[in-house]
């Protein structure tokens, strides 16, 4: 055998190994790189660089109208009334400036910040990105009195730039149809883009934002339209945020103005609640993991109201230290800066590293800060009130964090007594089970897999946390179970909130409650404690909630599991004959209608089961809606657990 043949047949690595991807290519080959992934958050990701054209050509002051729409076959339509792409010759590239900007990535006016002093989007993938993950765009351009258009299929421009004829407007309007043999999923969801077009118009005031679903006709012929604009911008977000607390003032404290040339624009707000909720963004995108421009506002808040507190003489008969944790309690604020070159970092990349951004929302704040206390002192002392009613409450909550701390495995002390836990002590591969109910734990108990699934059952309805105080929520005995299975500690200071996660002893948490309203309920309760104590395992992604199935349908020899009603139905037709009586039912209301063998088949097994992984796609529409959900209205937080519930029609 010759060196070659050796060479072929090992699978040699040399250069001929080598593969030089051109144009848009490595897009298609690795398309998680430069949208995240390839499921419904990616699908909806290409929506938004789009839309992040549109919304760059208003903040360089071009644009006032933004129209998304869902069209029926699924694809996607974003018009604006800009300039246009320039269509004119790019003499570097010898083709029109518009196919370099559809097909070249990193293509674009972003990069001349004559044209674009700032612009959104947080990787700058661009449409070009988009092209290349769609099976067909059509690019249609209106500018100097004439409409030019371009077609592409997976990225590649079909004819050149063409001219259509005349035209009095100017704008640029893309329509593009994702490559199903890329995408996961390839349905858009209503709720998702209305939330970040609502979000945008938040963000940029006085731009109009509308969304058509031509899939959805209204009974009067109409299709699904929703309209959204903001005069006030932050302050209205705020408002809409903190819309379903009780408000400790009724004011917004605002401000817009720029410093060390960084545009800051920042709303707050009080509340009666226990929890700090605060959100930040840099150039529209949302810094969940926040920043420079968060430690800066902290920073500026706690100094700010601390001073104020002092020199008003109202902290003198206090005899605890009073921490920034403090100040923060109850506060609901919106952060939003444009920076010209933003450096992010973090796990999710979603973290400002600036080191400037920090200093000059510090002054901007505390500036604004001050001058609001200065002239409302009546609301200042209720907020300096309240800050003292927090320290307070968190010297209380210590003893009860003690208690949480001792019967830590980190500490030395035993595991909750209902847990059973699992042989297995690698968390990548252990996946904890929270079960609603003894009777329920119990048939888990039996039917997991020993080797790597835990099962903790839960007593009821865990505590409200959107309504309790910190000390109260670590009383509960349910809680300070979750806490100890989970194997974390409470903050790694003694006066912080945070969850310490270095030794999560599983990184698969999974909610499994009843198939009914209740057990929607008590899913909201668990998820409402995660997102407000650890929400790092949300945006890590550990956290699941189970899917029994609804039903289990037999005829003859002829069973199947069924998690919906058009799987029932489709059931009832293959094998029914279209009648239903032919056919039977069994309903699963409650886990413990299954035995161990059912449960472990439909809901455990790894190679059966479905796990929905709970995920926070904008963390103020979570905001919003768990404090919705779990506030004092009864109403509203029934209306939406059965309008989103898929049992609803058979349990309402």
């Amino acid at each position: 055998m010759t060196e070659e043949q050796i060479a072929t047949n090992s699978g040699a690595y040399s250069a001929d190994s080598i593969q030089v991807l051109e144009g848009l290519e490595a897009v298609r080959k690795r398309p998680a790189m430069y949208i995240g992934d390839t499921g419904l958050k990616g699908l909806h990701h290409l929506v938004y660089e789009v839309v992040d054209n549109s919304i760059d050509e208003a903040l360089a002051g071009y644009c006032d109208h933004i129209e998304v729409t869902i069209n029926e076959d699924n694809s996607i339509s974003v018009q604006d009334n800009g300039r246009g792409i320039p269509v004119d010759f790019h003499e570097k590239e010898q083709r029109s400036a518009l196919e370099v900007v559809m097909t070249v990535l990193h293509a674009g006016g972003k990069f001349d910040k004559g044209s674009y002093k700032v612009s959104g989007g947080l990787h700058g993938v661009g449409v070009s990105c988009v092209n290349a993950l769609s099976i067909q765009m059509t690019a249609l351009v209106e500018r100097s009195g004439k409409m030019y258009k371009q077609e592409y299929a997976c990225g590649k421009p079909l004819y050149s730039v063409k001219e259509m004829g005349p035209s009095e407007n100017n704008g640029t309007q893309i329509t593009f149809l994702p490559d199903a043999s890329i995408f996961t999923e390839t349905i858009y969801k209503y709720d998702i883009l209305a939330t970040r077009m609502r979000e945008l118009a938040y963000l940029n005031a006085g731009i109009t934002i509308t969304l058509t679903d031509r899939r959805v006709i209204n009974e009067d012929g109409s299709f699904k339209h929703e309209k959204f604009h903001s005069i006030d911008g932050l302050k209205e977000f705020v408002r809409f945020v903190d819309s379903s607390r009780e408000h400790l003032i009724n004011d917004v404290i605002y401000l817009n103005t720029e410093k060390q040339g960084i545009p800051i624009e920042v709303a707050i707000m009080y509340n009666t609640s226990f929890s700090e909720n605060i959100h930040s963004y840099v150039n529209n995108i949302n810094t969940i993991e926040g920043g420079t421009h968060l430690a800066g506002f902290r920073r500026a808040l706690t100094r700010t109201l601390k001073k104020y507190a002092e020199d008003s003489k109202m902290l003198d008969k206090v005899k605890i230290e009073i921490s920034g944790d403090d100040f923060r309690e109850g506060l609901t604020a919106v952060i939003s800066i444009k920076v010209a070159e933003p450096q992010f970092e973090g796990q999710t990349k979603t973290k400002l590293g600036n080191n400037e951004v920090m200093g000059a929302v510090d002054q901007a704040v505390g500036e604004a800060l001050n001058y609001y206390l200065e002239e409302h002192p009546k609301e200042s002392k209720l907020i300096v009130d309240k800050v003292i009613l927090a320290a307070t409450a968190r010297h209380a909550a210590r003893k009860a964090r003690e208690m949480v701390q001792r019967k830590s495995p980190m500490s030395g002390g035993g595991l909750p007594g209902k847990l059973a836990d699992c042989s297995d002590r690698d968390p990548d591969r252990c996946e904890l089970f929270l079960v609603e109910g003894d009777s329920a734990g119990g048939t888990a108990k039996q039917g997991r897999n020993r080797s790597f699934q835990a099962i903790l059952p839960l007593r009821g309805k865990i505590l409200n946390v959107e309504k309790a105080m910190y000390h109260k929520a670590l009383e509960s005995e349910e809680i300070r179970n979750i806490y100890t299975a989970l194997g974390v500690t409470i903050g790694t200071e003694e006066d912080s909130k945070e969850a310490n996660m270095i030794k999560l002893r599983y990184k698969k948490i999974i909610i499994m409650t009843d198939a009914d309203v209740d057990g929607s309920h008590i899913d909201t309760l668990i998820m409402t404690f995660f997102f407000r104590y650890m929400p790092q395992l949300i945006q890590n992604g550990y956290l699941y909630i189970a899917t029994p199935p609804l039903y289990l349908c037999k005829k003859g020899k002829n069973e199947e599991y069924c998690w919906t009603d058009a799987q029932r139905q489709k059931f009832i037709e293959a094998y029914g004959s279209g009648e239903e009586k032919a056919i039977h039912t069994q309903r699963y209301k409650g886990l413990g209608e299954m035995n161990a063998q059912q449960l472990w088949e439909t809901t455990m097994d790894p190679d059966n089961r479905m796990l929905k992984q709970v995920n926070i796609e904008n963390a103020a529409e979570a905001d919003y809606v768990f404090s919705m959900l779990m506030g004092e209205d009864v109403g509203p937080r029934r209306q939406f657990i059965e309008e989103n519930a898929t049992y609803a029609n058979i349990d309402a």
